[in-house]
């Protein structure tokens, strides 16, 4: 007898929605959502889609009806419940366009709980469409099985998350002139077990001095070394997020 087939197939479309989900519930889709999955991913009547709502989990849905503009599916059973990521943040400097929408996309997928764009001296970029980024981590985590979203925050300038930086949470500085080995720093700062942590990943010009000294000045600071090459920006972000997932984040579970 053939076993059983799967359900919901993993191959089901996966959304993020705004409702609170439950067992049971109807929920609406409309616009891009309902585009997606009546005319890119073809669903018919009965067909599952996996929902995620950021706040209660990840649910086996099915399709109960296909109108012109919108979709309706319905709540079946919670798959799980909503992730509990580690507690680590990226400040990065704001790139140009398609170089933060890749730290965008990466950092998602990679597991950060917020990400905090930076304006710096020598950046080039000095605004962000908070929308735009809201769409594009979504498209992210909906695309590597998260579920839960991370915080994208305005852009602030570096003097002044340095003048609120909080005493518990240590900065992991991605210090293009040298420090501590990534990973031994990262190893050291986990040895007395999971706390608040970040790094900070300059623009494509890097730091001043003034900001560099401005930096390093912060008891909270580690300055590390990503290795003999100069990354970029982007590379810098997501090869040390990797690397802390690695040593002290939640690859190991």
């Amino acid at each position: 007898m053939p076993a059983k087939p799967a359900w919901p197939p993993r191959s089901a479309p996966r959304l993020f929605v705004s409702h609170t989900l439950s067992e049971g519930a109807e929920v609406v889709v409309s616009g891009n959502q309902a585009h997606y999955l009546a005319r890119v991913m073809r669903v018919g009547e009965g067909d599952a889609v996996v929902l995620c709502d950021d706040v209660t989990g990840e649910w086996a849905s099915s399709v109960a009806s296909i109108a012109k503009r919108e979709v309706i599916l319905r709540c079946d059973n919670r798959l799980r419940p909503r992730e509990s990521v580690p507690d680590f943040h990226l400040y990065a400097a704001l790139l140009k366009k398609p170089a933060f929408d890749l730290v965008l996309e990466k950092a998602t997928e990679l597991g950060v709980a917020e990400i905090r764009p930076m304006l710096t001296r020598r950046g080039v970029a000095d605004r962000l469409n908070l929308d735009r980024a809201a769409t594009i981590v979504t498209e992210a985590a909906e695309q590597c099985a998260r579920t839960a979203l991370p915080i994208v925050a305005e852009p602030e300038t570096l003097d002044s998350i340095l003048r609120d930086w909080p005493a518990d949470r240590m900065l992991y500085f991605a210090d293009e002139l040298g420090g501590t080995p990534a990973a031994t720093s990262f190893a050291a700062g986990a040895r007395d077990g999971p706390h608040p942590a970040a790094l900070l990943v300059g623009p494509e010009g890097g730091f001043d001095d003034a900001e560099r000294a401005a930096i390093r000045s912060l008891p909270q600071a580690r300055p590390i070394s990503l290795g003999p090459r100069i990354l970029r920006g982007e590379t810098a972000a997501i090869a040390a997020i990797a690397v802390w997932m690695a040593v002290a984040g939640d690859w190991s579970n």
